[in-house]
């Protein structure tokens, strides 16, 4: 069985810092590299937003506008792990972060793209990030 497990959420001061770690199981080395993971995020009452995602492959990177320059995706295969360096955090970053899995097929193994959230097959439970003072 495929799983997703978000981890590293909690709260922070605004300007502040916070890496998100999502590891996944059920995935062997080939499998896990075969799909882009994204990063999504999710406030009540409100669609859930792409933030991030790491295309299987080469790597290639993709940001939301509002993150560029502020977060940074990166991915290790070896441990089946996928990061999420968020900088410079603001209030409005405040939400459940749930990381997701996409077969690079969908994109005809290019890079990944954040639209679409139905082609995102496996998605984790989530983690509460909230940026207050």
């Amino acid at each position: 069985q495929k799983l997703l497990v978000e981890s590293g959420g909690g709260l922070v001061q605004p300007a502040g810092s916070l890496r998100l770690s999502c590891k996944a199981s059920g995935f062997t080395s080939f499998d896990f590299d075969y799909y882009h993971i994204g990063w999504f995020r999710q406030v009540p009452g409100k669609e859930r937003e792409g933030v991030s995602c790491v295309s299987s492959g080469d790597g290639s990177l993709v940001y939301t506008d509002s993150v560029k320059g502020r977060f940074t995706i990166s991915r290790d295969n070896a441990k089946n792990t996928v990061y999420l360096q968020m900088n410079s955090l603001v209030p409005e970053d405040t939400a459940v972060y749930h990381c997701a899995a996409a077969p690079a097929s969908w994109t005809g193994f290019r890079e990944c793209q954040l639209s679409d959230l139905d082609q995102w097959d496996y998605w984790g439970q989530g983690t509460q990030v909230t940026v207050s003072s």
